[in-house]
């Protein structure tokens, strides 16, 4: 038995909507079905395919009522909520280089970009709104196409 794919990460956040708006604005993930579970949340979906139970869960802290979320899942220090931590990054391959650059641009996001000729790789990296650092992978012909390689 091996690990096939990765399979979904997780990310707790004080801010729910926030952190939807960038995954299904800025990423173009549509959320889906996600079981009733006694704390706040969404699951997102890079496809129409339900079933593989979406790529990112969103996990909402509810301040009036944590007990759900801490019950399911334990209970965690706020303060260590913010950045990556010890995840550096969580990486998506993605097509559609020209579309992410004009959302980041028209809403005047930080994000740095890089070549890395050996894999065929023109790479864009951006902060959600919980500051975890996502790194988008595009095919290196589409950044050619737009003169940026």
């Amino acid at each position: 038995m091996g690990i096939r794919k990765l399979g979904h990460y997780s990310i707790r956040t004080g801010d729910l909507e926030a952190s939807r708006r960038f995954y299904t604005e800025m990423l173009g993930l549509r959320e889906g079905f996600r079981p009733p579970f006694k704390f706040p949340g969404i699951w997102l979906y890079d496809s129409n395919d339900e079933s593989d139970f979406g790529v990112v869960h969103i996990i909402g802290i509810d301040a009036n009522d944590p007990q759900g979320l801490k019950d399911y899942l334990g209970d965690k220090d706020e303060a260590s909520l913010f950045g990556t931590g010890a995840v550096d990054h969580v990486a998506f391959l993605a097509t559609g280089l020209e579309d992410m650059r004009a959302r980041l641009l028209r809403r005047a996001m930080d994000f740095t970009e890089r070549t890395v000729p050996s894999l065929g790789l023109y790479q864009v990296f951006i902060a959600d709104p919980s500051g975890v650092t996502i790194e988008m992978n595009y095919p290196h012909a589409e950044a050619h196409a737009l003169g940026l390689a």
